[in-house]
């Protein structure tokens, strides 16, 4: 096998990786990467894990069920990740590039992570602790597997890290904006692909004001232009915003307030009330999987999915604000690329606006869904944040040789 560099994805309960061959020579475009193969490690933590790898064209390497010891936590998964890998390799990568959901003020860019770097990171798990430690544990266990390995933090905050400065402030004193606390948007590597994407297939639309709904288990938008960010629906953390499956997205502050006072709740219980048992899954006390609400006849369920319609329509239209119009609106990510009746609900509440949908194209989930004459385009694009990682990392792997 030619060399190869490895993207790493580390969730809560899931370890997700993929293989990239590089090119031939230095000279070519980073875009000849060839993916190899990749999988998961899901339900870390639980009697239920499992582990499974495909190829290229989809055919199964590798698929088993792990005892609670194998995927006790994420550690465990990612040494067993390791040693899988070192037999299948049958050499080291070059290079490992991770997705790193917070990069603070600091850190504007893909890095390489050294010690200083990664003592850094770690200091902002506070402002992501659904996903900061565990997008850095199995830095530290490739380390220990590999120490002079080249290893890369692909941020989700860079990509918006240029957005004007009035988009970033909370009307706090300055003080607190001097300390971090202003807004940072995520799902920037998500974001990233659809901008190359759109600059290398759609380049009248990457000319123009476009709206990127990422529709996942995490949701957000962001207005991009040109490729840059403008501004985006998610700030400080990675809370606010859009209803999401598990967190609330826009929420009033006083409602913690009344938690700490009235209900005498500590910080770590409103964490995992913030975090975990909030947004699709609070409300329709069922599941925070759309998928499972779509097909449910519970009232509550109806309520669910009918507020995250109405919401996440509505800060659609609040990102046009900034450039005085929107051109295109893009779904992407699981939700957004999978869930015709999602995005012709949220398209419904913008009707009024001239939005049109061509009800078979949705059906298809093809690339452009509106009809020939509606005021704005949709458009289903789906994401690559892997992608964009590989190339953020043998870029950085070029750079150190040079």
């Amino acid at each position: 096998m030619s060399e190869s560099l490895i993207v790493v994805n580390a969730g809560s309960s899931s370890l997700k990786f993929n293989v990239y061959q590089l090119p031939k020579s230095v000279t070519e475009h980073i875009d000849d990467l060839a993916y190899l193969f990749g999988g998961q490690i899901s339900g870390i933590g639980t009697d239920r894990a499992q582990f499974s790898v495909k190829g290229a064209v989809g055919q199964v390497l590798d698929e088993r069920f792990l005892s609670l010891a194998q995927a006790k936590n994420l550690q465990a998964a990612q040494d067993l990740l390791s040693a899988w890998l070192q037999e299948h390799l049958h050499k080291p990568p070059i290079a490992v590039g991770h997705r790193i959901v917070h990069g603070g003020p600091l850190l504007k860019e893909s890095v390489v992570i050294d010690n200083e770097v990664l003592d850094y990171l770690e200091s902002l798990a506070p402002l992501a602790p659904l996903h900061q430690e565990n997008n850095l544990a199995p830095v530290k266990v490739i380390r220990s597997h590999w120490p002079t390995l080249t290893q890369v933090a692909c941020l989700d905050t860079a990509f918006h890290a240029n957005q004007p400065l009035l988009h970033k402030y909370y009307a706090l004193p300055q003080e607190y904006f001097d300390l971090g606390v202003r807004r940072y948007g995520f799902h920037g590597l998500s974001y990233q692909y659809i901008s190359e994407y759109l600059a290398q297939r759609l380049p009248e639309q990457y000319q123009q004001r476009t709206i990127v709904a990422h529709l996942g288990s995490g949701c957000s938008a962001s207005m991009i232009q040109n490729g840059q960010s403008i501004i985006s629906t998610m700030g400080f953390t990675a809370l606010d915003g859009l209803p999401m499956s598990t967190r609330p997205g826009q929420l009033d502050a006083g409602v913690v307030l009344w938690w700490m006072q009235a209900q005498k709740k500590d910080g770590a219980a409103i964490q995992d009330l913030l975090y975990n048992q909030s947004g699709l899954k609070g409300l329709s006390g069922i599941s925070g999987d759309m998928r499972t609400l779509l097909a449910s006849d519970s009232a509550q369920a109806r309520l669910a999915v009918d507020y995250f319609a109405l919401r996440t329509a509505g800060s659609l239209l609040e990102l046009a604000v900034p450039t005085q119009g929107v051109d295109n609106i893009v779904f992407t990510a699981g939700v957004g690329e999978n869930s015709p009746e999602i995005r012709a609900r949220i398209c419904e509440h913008l009707a009024w606006l001239g939005v049109k949908l061509d009800p078979e194209l949705n059906t298809q989930n093809a690339t452009k869904i509106s009809t020939d004459d509606s005021a704005i385009a949709v458009w289903v694009i789906p994401t690559n944040e892997e992608l964009v990682i590989a190339r953020e990392t043998l870029k950085h792997y070029h750079e150190q040789r040079l």
